[in-house]
């Protein structure tokens, strides 16, 4: 005959006082980031795919000189696996365009051996009007469907420009938290992963931005890592906090460091990919006066030398 366990009542209030002393910590630190369930799962090592974001070429893209099938040609004619089109570029942004508009760039990517690495949209949940918020989620929503049609496996989304007037961190995090949630169900439906890059703006930090993707707790949210938005303390501490929750890259040729800028450390940055892993796209961005194309023609070089590509 078994004995009841005389223990259990102690036990169970024992196992209540740990865990409601441990809520009431992380509650007091509202920067605290929780456990981290929401790093990607993936297989471990390195494999990496180089990606261009169109907007190295937004000038071009912009005032009629070039189109986003000159951009995949000059992927293609440079080696590059991916292209990120980015929605700007698209006729009647933040309109979603045509099946056709975007069943011809699918076309042309293909034709020429060129991914789609992923699209982005400008959202701002960063606003304390539900209705405005209300629209944006929409957007996103929208073009999630566009990146679907594309086969883009990832939007690019934002957190917010500014941290609201009259509103604490923590009011605009928590409704954020469920505007990026309801974005995330929409692009599960659709195949779409969404993905916040961080961008020195509402999400400043890498804890920041972790604890936003674990609030979220979705498969289908990530972060876009930006390694030229992280701009607070040593950017590669930052960036290398970063990489387990990453679906996607913005290399860019500068890094923040205490809020000014210094030339970008490639080898530091494929050190930092070597020690964590990573598989994907590591989409770049080149910016700055100049002709586009030699610069990004220029970073490209760089990057392959750093990277070993």
């Amino acid at each position: 005959m078994n004995r009841p366990n005389m223990d259990r009542p102690n036990m169970d209030r024992r196992n209540f006082l740990t865990n409601s002393a441990a809520l009431a910590v992380a509650a007091a630190s509202p920067l605290a980031v929780q456990p981290a369930v929401a790093k990607v799962t993936r297989q471990a090592g390195v494999k990496l795919k180089l990606g261009l974001n169109a907007y190295s070429f937004d000038k071009p893209l912009r005032d009629g000189t070039m189109t986003l099938a000159d951009a995949v040609q000059f992927c293609a004619q440079n080696g590059v696996d991916a292209l990120d089109p980015t929605g700007y570029y698209f006729t009647g942004y933040p309109n979603v365009p045509s099946d056709q508009e975007i069943y011809a760039l699918k076309r042309t990517a293909f034709v020429n051996g060129v991914g789609i690495s992923g699209t982005g949209v400008r959202n701002d949940f960063a606003v304390a009007d539900p209705a405005a918020r209300k629209k944006d989620v929409q957007m996103v929503k929208n073009w999630i469907e566009v990146a679907s049609k594309l086969g883009a496996p990832v939007i690019r989304v934002f957190s917010g420009r500014v941290r609201p007037e009259g509103h604490t961190f923590e009011e605009a995090f928590q409704w954020m938290a469920a505007d990026f949630k309801e974005c995330a169900a929409h692009g599960q439906k659709h195949g779409v992963v969404v993905a916040v890059q961080q961008h020195d703006d509402f999400l400043k930090t890498a804890d920041e931005t972790i604890r936003m993707i674990n609030s979220v707790g979705s498969d289908w949210f990530g972060a876009i890592l930006d390694v030229g938005s992280l701009r607070q303390g040593d950017p590669y501490a930052e960036i290398e906090k970063m990489v387990p929750y990453a679906v996607s890259w913005q290399i860019k040729e500068q890094v923040g460091r205490n809020g000014k800028e210094e030339p970008t450390d490639l080898a530091k940055i494929k050190a930092i990919i070597d020690r964590s892993g990573y598989r994907g796209y590591v989409p770049f961005e080149a910016l700055g006066a100049g002709d586009p194309r030699v610069k990004v023609a220029g970073f490209l070089a760089k990057i392959r030398t750093a990277f070993s590509l």
